[in-house]
């Protein structure tokens, strides 16, 4: 069966509110993003790391996966790039230094049309940094960058072709993407189903306004019973984590495109509280007997 976790931030900078969550909801493991005001996990100064390592360790707690904003940049700028292959060097020894090789990624932001030979291009330095430091990348499909549907993210790494890299697969952030429609659940999902390393999880609908909007686990466009169900029956075994963004007050989209710090995590630990809760109920919904 898979494991349960969620993001750090999505409950509070203070990882010690995170960590008592976790042990609340039963979860086995923090995806590490922003915490105690540090914005980006590659931030994260040694103190800290080893302060983290010990407080996690005292809650046999895991760290499944570094939420990196690697490649979140703009692909017209050779120094934004090369910036960003250090953020993936530095998120890379973070990862070992929690015992664990997968680190976050995405391909660029969305600025004119989607050109994939020219990031698939872009990628192949990418593959030898991962090479040298011995960790994953997992890609995650998001709209506001070049690839945010399951069926275009399945494409591209069919072509880059490393096992080295595999997908995060966040169903949600598909209603984002008006450019390359598809159902999130089933059709997104059994696009890249066979490269799917990690899950993230939130829930969307339409405002007043008829834009997406983060809302509570359950209660927004996504067939989570029926996605839920469908992890159960092709025995994926890995990481489901909650990435809330939904909060009582809605989050601006520069803090949804590029989250962290003490403002992001205002408000989350109620929202993610709720959503954990509505996540649990479903799993127990659909679970197999």
């Amino acid at each position: 069966m898979f494991k349960q976790a969620v993001f750090s931030d999505e409950v509070s900078q203070d990882l010690g509110r995170a960590i008592a969550v976790c042990k609340r909801f039963g979860l086995q493991g923090i995806e590490l993003r922003s915490v105690w005001g540090h914005k980006a996990p590659q931030d994260i100064p040694p103190a800290d790391v080893e302060r983290i390592r010990s407080m996690l360790a005292a809650a046999d707690l895991d760290v499944c996966c570094i939420a990196s904003p690697f490649f979140k940049c703009n692909i017209d700028s050779p120094e934004e790039i090369a910036r960003h292959h250090e953020i993936l060097r530095k998120c890379g020894e973070l990862a070992h230094a929690f015992g664990i090789r997968l680190v976050r990624g995405f391909t660029f932001w969305r600025k004119g049309p989607y050109d994939k030979a020219r990031i698939l291009d872009l990628y192949q330095p990418v593959l030898q940094i991962l090479e040298d430091h011995d960790i994953v990348l997992g890609i995650e499909n998001e709209a506001s960058t070049f690839i945010g549907s399951g069926t275009r993210l399945a494409d591209f790494l069919e072509d880059l072709d490393s096992d080295r890299v595999g997908a995060i697969w966040d169903p949600c952030n598909v209603l984002y993407d008006a450019d390359d429609p598809e159902t999130p659940y089933p059709d997104g999902y059994e696009a890249i189903k066979p490269r799917i390393i990690h899950v993230h999880i939130k829930d969307s609908r339409p405002n007043a306004k008829g834009e997406q909007e983060c809302c509570p686990i359950g209660e927004g466009d996504i067939d989570y019973e029926g996605q839920f169900a469908a992890l159960f029956e092709d025995e994926y075994d890995g990481w489901v984590s909650l990435e809330t963004h939904w909060r009582a007050v809605a989050l601006s989209k520069e803090q949804v495109d590029k989250p962290g710090g003490a403002d992001y995590s205002s408000g989350a630990e109620d929202a993610s509280v709720i959503c954990l809760g509505n996540m649990q109920r479903i799993i127990a919904k659909v679970r197999p007997a």
